[in-house]
């Protein structure tokens, strides 16, 4: 694998897309794009709500990308502009960029990969840039897509500058930096939006961030649908709350253990410092926690903190609201799906006659996790992820942070027609918004490639 995203030159000519893209940026600003970045969403096809508790994921990219079109300024602003008129046009000087996590406009999830780069060089003056981006990737969709355009943002960025990094470095910087905005997320987007291959999922695995590939079985197909409720994790706390509940836990759990729990933040860590298998955390959990909630009044006075200390160290801003914290819930499904990942790419590598069940299965427990322990399901999803399994998938489950979004369910290859007809006929033809949704809610898809420059011939 190259170490550094590609740069490809292309004929516009057999881009319908670029040609398109170029002619919007040509009518805007008065002058041709210089080259073009390109980052893809990812469907996570199981390991959800682990990266930041430091387990190993498996997603693989999409079709479905973030496309920038950009020229250089010597305005010493950074302006940018949507293909999609509701994303209004915002300026901005080099000298003044600011990301206010109150408002998550399109924007600043854009500049949030602007400063990252710009901290991460540590360059004291950024280049005059114009940017006109256009996204194929459905918003609030649980298929990345805000993360994407940090990751196409910051891509924009070292080319304008000049610079060169590394695509682990890249991702590990626009994980980093989508924090701007006040998502604690864990890496995995950034992740395989830099590190994708054509052809193949990831294994991503981090501390040190690294990339395996997972060859899926033959015969199946991996098919997306949107159950069209949108959900922005910046503009909720449920994404952080979860964060949170996950690192209450992780020193609950390490002090029982009788360990310094003070620095310990993630579940992954824990089981680190302890030595001992998931399935043994497992039982820790089963030991050391109860299934009722517990009060901050509970957590206090089992860690021997005040009130105070609880805030300003260990809840996040948006969660200083939160009253009551389900720890048991919350670990018992990040380490039952930290195995689950484990077991999917050791089937993926012995590719037994049963695969493709039995790695539906494991999608099927993964979803049963997400909505009873996690929480992180609604209405729409389960009675799709049902229709999906009635329709003839072997797997289906939720994907990405949930409360909406889509799913993925893996389908064998001779009944597909048969599914997208059923699934269509159920989920989307009775009602008329979702109907209208329905192009770009239901597709087959397969492992994309990673985010590259695109520079015209």
């Amino acid at each position: 694998m190259a170490t550094i995203p590609p740069k490809i030159k292309v004929q516009l000519s057999g881009s319908e897309r670029l040609q398109k893209l170029k002619q919007a940026f040509h009518e805007k600003y008065k002058q041709l794009p210089v080259f073009y970045a390109c980052a893809p969403g990812r469907v996570n096809l199981i390991g959800e709500h682990i990266d930041y508790c430091g387990y190993a994921v498996l997603p693989m990219a999409i079709e479905q990308n973030i496309l920038a079109a950009v020229s250089f300024s010597d305005s010493k602003t950074i302006q940018l502009a949507n293909t999609e008129p509701k994303y209004k046009n915002f300026t901005v000087s080099v000298d003044g960029i600011s990301i206010d996590r109150e408002n998550p406009q399109w924007h600043y999830y854009f500049l949030c990969g602007v400063r990252g780069i710009q901290e991460h060089l540590s360059l004291s003056s950024l280049a005059g840039m114009c940017c006109m981006v256009d996204g194929t990737i459905p918003a609030s969709s649980g298929l990345s897509s805000s993360s994407a355009l940090v990751c196409c943002a910051g891509l924009v960025t070292m080319q304008a500058n000049q610079k060169s990094l590394s695509k682990v470095a890249l991702a590990e910087t626009c994980a980093k930096c989508e924090r701007y905005i006040g998502t604690e997320g864990g890496g995995m987007d950034q992740s395989i939006s830099f590190l994708a291959e054509e052809g193949t999922a990831k294994l991503i695995e981090f501390n040190p961030l690294r990339a395996t590939d997972v060859r899926l079985p033959d015969g199946a197909v991996f098919v997306i649908a949107n159950c069209c409720v949108e959900m922005n994790k910046a503009a909720s706390s449920h994404f952080n709350m979860r964060v949170v509940e996950c690192r209450i836990a992780t020193k609950m759990l390490a002090k029982a253990r009788g360990l310094d729990w003070s620095g310990l933040l993630k579940l992954g860590d824990l089981q680190k410092e302890l030595q001992v298998s998931v399935e043994q955390m497992l039982e820790l959990v089963e030991e050391a926690l109860h299934p009722e909630p517990y009060s901050r009044e509970e957590i206090c006075q089992t860690l021997g903190i005040s009130a105070q200390q609880l805030c300003e160290d260990i809840l996040s801003a948006n969660t200083q609201h939160a009253t009551v914290f389900k720890l048991y819930q919350r670990a018992r499904h990040v380490y039952g799906e930290a195995a689950r990942v484990l077991q999917f790419k050791a089937v993926c590598d012995s590719s037994p006659a049963s695969a493709v069940a039995q790695l539906g299965d494991l999608m099927n427990q993964s979803h049963a996790s997400c909505r009873d322990l996690y929480e992180c399901s609604c209405p729409e999803l389960d009675r799709l992820v049902d229709i999906c399994l009635q329709a003839g998938a072997v797997g289906s489950r939720l994907t990405g942070a949930g409360w909406g979004g889509c799913t993925v369910s893996m389908v064998p290859g001779e009944r597909i027609d048969a599914f997208l007809q059923t699934v269509r006929e159920q989920y989307y033809v009775p009602d008329a918004r979702r109907s209208a949704l329905e192009k770009q809610s239901l597709f087959v898809t397969r492992p994309g490639g990673g985010a590259a420059i695109f520079i015209e011939e």
